[in-house]
């Protein structure tokens, strides 16, 4: 079985509601759990840290309003600190009960990730998707020490760093201004930490600010191509190329509507869209630069990758789309575990 480290899954806040039982046992709901990450040839990725909105995209009102394009959801208000932070701590202390089963570990460098894997654990990376419970670099610093490696400054709405894009269909991801003072200032104490920055969620001025501001190869976990399906979440091929001569990487998202071509969020049938996104990816990337960023238990999946068991469905669409042996593994964890030896160190 073909490896796969995924790029991103919102697993975390389902252990914080059940416990670890649902990591060990799993509990038959959502995408993730470790008997079908097993099943499925998982041995790593990116568990976020994510705080929780008033209204999301996959509640009721959402979900209608998204099932039928053109849409435009207005960006959430800004989540305070000593809101977000309560959130955050349980999410992590999640993680670390993970950890305590002996079925995870969390990573903090590419030397950990291979040695985990080889002692067939699940490799966990401590990811924060949006820097709400990040007051100033020297929370900045805490998180890091308490094991955070990879962060996104926002989620879809607006942070102290940043601004988010909007859920909208068809839309530009140019929907706003860029990184604050503040923000600037947390790309470069990331770059210095080696923290991964995530530019997923992100804007286009926000991401031009990380483009022109950090040393790192630049990275987008879970996110789609803009030229297959016009989401303001997906990437446009300006961006793309960017994150190409960076030397960077983009892990496809699994979201059916950041896929489909019509934006509806309505399951995907068939692999054949996908490969498309996977098409364009390799197009201007080339085959270091493509991973996987599937979203698990953070979005509507398509009807044949329901949970993390489906992946070697996903990996031999790929093999009858020609897709060799070399790339695939390439796609499915190789990538990500290149890069972040190239943004960590060894």
């Amino acid at each position: 079985m073909i490896p796969v480290f995924d790029g991103h899954n919102d697993f975390l806040q389902r252990v914080v509601a059940g416990g670890t039982d649902i990591w060990t046992t799993g509990d038959g709901t959502g995408h993730l759990d470790l008997p079908r990450a097993r099943q499925g040839g998982l041995v790593g990725g990116f568990f976020a840290i994510w705080i929780p909105a008033p209204i999301g995209p996959n509640d009721a009102a959402a979900v209608a309003l998204m099932e039928h394009p053109p849409f435009a959801m207005p960006l959430p208000p800004q989540i305070p600190f000593a809101q977000a932070l309560p959130h955050a701590f349980a999410q992590a202390s999640a993680l670390k009960a993970l950890e305590r089963t002996g079925t995870l570990d969390i990573v903090t460098s590419a030397r950990d990730i291979r040695r985990t894997i080889a002692e067939g654990r699940i490799a966990a990376i401590m990811h924060m998707e949006g820097a709400e419970a990040i007051p100033d670099l020297d929370g900045l610093h805490l998180w890091h020490a308490a094991g955070l490696r990879s962060l996104g400054p926002v989620w879809s709405r607006p942070t102290a760093y940043g601004h988010g894009v909007p859920f909208a269909f068809p839309s530009s991801p140019d929907t706003g201004a860029g990184l604050t003072e503040a923000g600037r200032a947390l790309v470069r104490e990331c770059n210095s930490l080696r923290i991964m920055l995530d530019l997923s969620h992100l804007n286009e001025a926000g991401f031009n600010d990380v483009a022109r501001l950090s040393d790192a190869p630049l990275v987008a976990s879970h996110s789609c191509v803009h030229a297959v399906s016009e989401s303001s979440r997906n990437l446009t091929d300006r961006q793309l190329r960017m994150i190409a001569d960076s030397r960077g990487l983009v892990g496809l998202n699994f979201a059916s509507s950041f896929l489909r071509e019509d934006g509806r969020r309505l399951p995907l049938e068939g692999f054949e869209t996908m490969l498309r996104h996977l098409d364009h990816l390799l197009a201007i990337l080339g085959e270091d630069g493509v991973a996987l960023g599937s979203d698990f238990d953070g979005a509507l999946m398509p009807r044949d990758l329901p949970d993390a068991a489906a992946l070697p469905a996903l990996l031999a669409a790929m093999r009858a789309h020609g897709y060799d042996a070399a790339l695939i593994r390439k796609i499915a964890s190789e990538n990500w575990i290149n890069l972040l030896e190239r943004t960590w160190g060894a």
